[in-house]
């Protein structure tokens, strides 16, 4: 279903705000890896909202998912403060790894690997 306005207002202030959150407890960058929040989705009534990260170069993004899933509580208390005046009450977080990434760079390999044997078999031909 696709997000109202007010949903898409709402997702985008959460993101930019929780961005912040994570780069003064240094979340963004871990592991000479980074993370990024990816996009943000607000279910209608406002209450819930699912964060999606991107993790890049990270050795165990699972583990760093679970590390930042332990501290939910403590996010959403940093939300509170930064949105208190935006937002009657501050949605319950639930984090998600975005994967689009390593999708995206698997069907980037498997291309290359289509390429390269259409060129063998043109070139044994």
């Amino acid at each position: 279903m696709e997000e109202n306005k007010r949903q898409k207002q709402v997702g985008q202030l959460i993101a930019e705000e929780m961005s912040d959150i994570f780069q003064r407890h240094g979340i963004n960058i871990i592991e000479g890896g980074m993370v990024s929040i990816s996009k943000v989705m607000v279910t209608p009534d406002l209450l819930e909202a699912r964060v999606y990260l991107s993790f890049f170069k990270i050795n165990d993004p699972r583990a760093l998912l679970e590390h930042i899933k332990e501290r939910t509580g403590e996010w959403r208390k940093l939300l509170g403060m930064k949105v208190k005046n935006q937002l009657r009450r501050v949605p319950e977080l639930t984090f998600y790894n975005d994967d689009t990434l390593d999708h995206v760079a698997k069907m980037d390999e498997l291309f290359k690997k289509i390429e390269e044997e259409r060129k063998q078999r043109e070139n044994n031909s």
